[in-house]
């Protein structure tokens, strides 16, 4: 038997290049793996958020605080947990800026993505739970996409393997970043054997988790954030074991790697959120933009005005109220909002002074039954006859001298007449 005979015949390669010059730019491929990653969560996020009610490109928003934030919480936190590259005997300070040489802790980046989410929902009046339940399938798939970028920087790999799927792993060049170490012959230098890769586990088991957020949230309707818990703790399950795999240089507490700690106190955190907090799944009206009143064009659809439409969706709605998702079909299919707190019930609305319409939900007039009074403003009844614009008592309730015949449809106009206007008007 022969050495050569105990090495596995199959192997992952990993790239000895990880930087690629474009002119005087160098182009990362763990920024691109990012860059990539964060597309893929707005993209998921934004369609999730349409079907909730929330307006179109809301998520650029959001991302816009939550990126950036996101970026500078996973840097902050990897410094704090592997302080001794940048603050030890032979760190160096500096290089606590330099992220694309990898270091970007995910504990880090939900606390600080989360910090700035929260300040753009603010101002658009959206609920934070809301959007983190968006999010939540989308945000594995990101992590996935971002892991591809360990691949590239032949990083955060495990201990040595014999499995087919073991990792061919270069020895990178100090002092040329993303660039392996090469031989006299120019090919670059591979570690003895072959690796775990933790960072591909990890990739499969996320996006494992973001199939099991989308099918369990479209099964139960999780809301008020349950779903964003059960990704948590989705993803900290497949942490705990993957990061006891790995073999790069960590933090540790009482002889663990200080993320396994971490990624055991954030799942039971996220267990206990997910059991005690109940509710369903949140939708949304827009608040603050004027809906435009459907009108009946008897089939000719020249008069339909589509340049005020195309005005009307244009607005961007100056907040949101949270509804039902009954209440948000209903509002999907009439365009009326629900009646607030504290409405009275029923679907007569107050006029503008203070009557009641008179008109049901479909536009008609209510028909009053034939001799019925009609109800003046100040109380007294007026016989049917004489609503109907024909003979009016000369004692009338507002004491003034009126004719004792008054032809028909020559009197004042009741107030659904005044308000309709010309029949003209009406068909237009």
């Amino acid at each position: 038997m022969t050495l050569a005979s105990l090495t596995p015949q199959a192997a992952l390669p990993s790239p000895a290049t990880a930087v690629w010059q474009l002119g005087p730019v160098p182009v990362r491929a763990y920024a691109l793996c990012i860059v990539l990653g964060i597309v893929v969560a707005c993209v998921v996020t934004e369609l999730r958020l349409r079907r909730r009610g929330v307006a179109p490109w809301a998520v650029l928003d959001i991302a816009v605080w939550a990126v950036p934030f996101g970026i500078v919480g996973a840097r902050i936190y990897h410094v704090i947990t592997s302080p001794g590259a940048y603050f030890g005997e032979d760190g160096d300070p500096i290089r606590a800026l330099y992220i694309w040489e990898g270091g970007l802790g995910i504990w880090g980046a939900v606390a600080g993505g989360a910090v700035g989410a929260w300040l753009a929902v603010r101002q658009l009046g959206l609920p934070l739970t809301l959007v983190a339940d968006a999010l939540a399938p989308g945000l594995p798939l990101a992590q996935a996409v971002g892991r591809i970028g360990n691949w590239f920087n032949n990083e955060l790999f495990g201990g040595p393997t014999t499995l087919p799927w073991g990792l061919e792993v270069h020895r990178m060049d100090p002092a040329n970043p993303g660039q392996a170490l090469r031989d006299d012959n120019g090919n670059p230098v591979l570690e003895p054997g072959l690796f775990h890769p933790t960072f591909l586990y990890e990739a499969l088991w996320n996006v494992g988790v973001a199939v099991l957020v989308y099918a369990l949230d479209r099964r139960f309707r999780f809301g008020r954030g349950r779903a964003f818990a059960l990704y948590v703790m989705g993803y900290t399950a497949g942490r705990f074991w993957i990061e006891m795999m790995r073999t790069d240089s960590a933090t540790h507490f009482l002889g663990v790697r200080l993320n396994v700690w971490t990624a055991a106190l954030v799942f039971l955190g996220a267990l206990v959120y997910f059991v005690r907090v109940r509710g369903p799944q949140q939708y949304v009206i827009p608040v603050g933009v004027a809906a435009e009143p459907v009108t009946a064009t008897g089939g000719d659809v020249s008069q339909v005005d589509v340049s005020r439409a195309r005005q009307a969706t244009a607005v961007a709605p100056s907040g949101y109220r949270v509804v039902t998702e009954e209440q948000f079909q209903h509002h999907q299919r009439t365009g009326e909002a629900p009646p607030e707190d504290g409405d009275p019930a029923g679907d007569d609305t107050p006029g503008a002074d203070g009557l009641r319409s008179s008109t049901d939900t479909t536009g008609a007039d209510t028909e009053a039954p034939a001799g019925a009074a009609t109800a003046t403003p100040d109380g007294t009844d007026v016989p049917a006859d004489a609503a109907d614009g024909g003979n009016v008592p000369a004692d009338a309730p507002d004491g003034g001298d009126q004719p004792a015949d008054v032809p028909a449809g020559t009197g004042p106009e009741t107030p659904a007449e005044a308000t309709r206007g010309p029949a003209a008007d009406r068909d237009r």
